[in-house]
C-alpha cells in the first residue's frame, strides 16, 4: 500500500493567478493539518479557500479509508484466518507471529525475535527496528501482545492493538523521529502466562536491562477497537467528569509515567475527532488492580515509564475472553483515528537525554519501585 503523507509531510505550493496579477503561492492543506487554513493569509481569494476546504475534506476522508481498510485486512489475517493464538493451538502463534514479521519487512523495519521456551513449546516476542534505531540504547518502545486466550478469535484482545500497531509502523518508517523507536509484538500476555517470568513483555524488559538498554517510554496497545453507548467503571456507574458513552480511547499510566503521558496526551487533542481520557495512578496501580492488566505492567515494575492505550477492555467491551470477540464488533473508523493520534504523538517524543549517573540511577529506580 502507498505510504499517506503524515501531518509534518511537507507541503508542496501552487500558484494562482487573479485578475492578471502577479503570481502567488498559496499553502496546500493536508489532510492531518485543517488548522492550517486558519494561516492562510487573509488576502488569499475565498473561493480558493473554500476549494482547499474542500480538499481537505475529501484527502482526509480517502485517507480515513485507506487506513481502515488496512486495519480490517491485518484484523481478517489474525482474528478470521488464524483464529485464536494460543502455544496449545497448532502453529498458531508461529502463523501469527510470521505475518507480524512480513508487515515490518515490508515497511523497511530490521526484524528480530526474541524466542524462548515455555513449557514445551518455542514462543517469541517480534520486534521492528527502523534504520536509525539499529544498534541504540536508549529508545522508545510502541507494543502490543498478539496471543489470545483460548476459544475466542481475539478481535478486540488484542488484534485491534495489533493492526494498529503495523499500520502505525508503516506509516512512520521513513519519517524524522527525534528519537528512536522500536515496535513490539509481545507473545504470551494471556493466561496461564500472565504475571509469571514467562510472559512476553517481562521477558523483554529483563533481557533489556541485562543488556544495559533503556526504555525512555512504552506505548502499550490493549483492546483499542469497541465503542458502546454505555462505558463502564470500576466500583461506580460513572465516575465523576468521565463520560457515560464508551466513544473515547483510554490513556493509563502509573505516577512516573506523568509527564511522558502528558506529552502524549497533548498530542492525542491534537486530533479532535478522537476523544480521549486518562488516568495517572500512584503504587504502580495495586491500588486499581484493573489498570496492570496488560503488558505496560512490567515496564512499570522495571522503573521504566509505560502507558496503557486502551478501549477500557471488559469496562466497554461485553465480548471479552469470549467466542464473540469477532471481527464484527469493531469499529474500524474509531481505530483509524487512533492510528493519527499515535502518529501524532511520535512526533512529539522527545529526544534522548543524558543518562543519569549509575549512583543516582541506582537510587531513583529504587524509589520508582516502590512508589510508582
Amino acid at each position: 500500500m502507498p505510504r499517506v503523507c503524515g501531518a509534518l509531510c511537507p507541503k508542496p505550493k501552487r500558484t494562482v493567478l487573479r485578475n492578471g496579477a502577479p503570481p502567488r503561492t498559496v499553502p496546500e492543506v493536508s489532510p492531518r493539518e485543517p488548522e492550517a487554513l486558519a494561516r492562510i493569509p487573509y488576502s488569499t481569494p475565498r473561493l480558493v479557500v473554500l476549494a482547499l476546504s474542500i480538499r481537505s475534506i475529501l484527502l482526509a476522508t480517502r485517507e480515513l479509508k485507506i487506513v481502515r481498510d488496512a486495519l480490517r485486512a491485518h484484523v481478517e489475517v489474525l482474528a478470521v484466518d488464524i483464529g485464536p493464538r494460543t502455544p496449545f493451538t497448532a502453529n498458531s502463534l508461529e502463523r501469527a507471529a510470521t505475518y507480524i514479521k512480513s508487515i515490518f519487512v515490508d515497511a523497511g523495519y530490521a526484524v528480530t525475535e526474541q524466542p524462548y521456551q515455555y513449557l514445551d513449546y518455542r514462543v517469541a516476542n517480534v520486534i521492528g527496528s527502523p534504520a536509525g534505531a539499529a544498534g541504540a540504547s536508549d529508545f522508545y518502545v510502541v507494543g502490543a501482545h498478539y496471543d489470545t486466550v483460548q476459544a475466542t478469535p481475539g478481535a478486540d484482545d488484542n488484534a485491534s492493538a495489533v493492526a494498529v500497531m503495523l499500520e502505525l509502523a508503516r506509516r512512520v518508517a521513513k519519517a524524522r523521529l527525534k528519537a528512536p523507536v522500536l515496535f513490539v509484538a509481545f507473545t504470551l500476555e494471556e493466561p496461564p502466562a500472565h504475571l509469571t517470568r514467562q510472559q512476553g513483555s517481562r521477558v523483554f524488559v529483563q533481557q533489556g536491562r541485562e543488556s544495559g538498554t533503556r526504555v525512555l517510554g512504552a506505548i502499550i496497545l490493549e483492546m483499542v477497537g469497541f465503542t458502546s453507548p454505555r462505558q463502564h467503571y470500576p466500583f461506580l456507574s460513572r465516575w465523576p467528569a468521565y463520560p457515560a458513552e464508551g466513544n473515547f480511547i483510554g490513556i493509563i499510566g502509573n505516577w512516573q509515567s506523568r509527564q511522558f503521558g502528558h506529552t502524549i496526551l497533548r498530542a492525542f487533542r491534537n486530533n479532535a475527532r478522537l476523544p480521549v481520557e486518562s488516568l495517572f495512578v500512584p503504587f504502580n496501580g495495586w491500588i486499581l488492580p484493573a489498570t496492570r492488566l496488560s503488558d505496560h505492567a512490567s515496564f512499570w515494575d522495571a522503573g521504566w515509564p509505560a502507558l496503557m492505550v486502551t478501549d477500557t477492555a471488559f469496562f466497554r467491551n461485553p465480548n471479552y475472553h469470549l467466542p464473540s470477540d469477532t471481527i464484527d464488533t469493531l469499529n474500524f473508523d474509531f481505530m483509524a483515528e487512533l492510528v493519527t493520534s499515535l502518529e501524532l504523538a511520535l512526533r512529539e517524543l522527545p529526544p534522548v537525554a543524558r543518562r543519569p549517573s549509575r549512583r543516582f540511577g541506582c537510587v531513583s529506580r529504587r524509589l520508582l519501585s516502590i512508589y510508582g
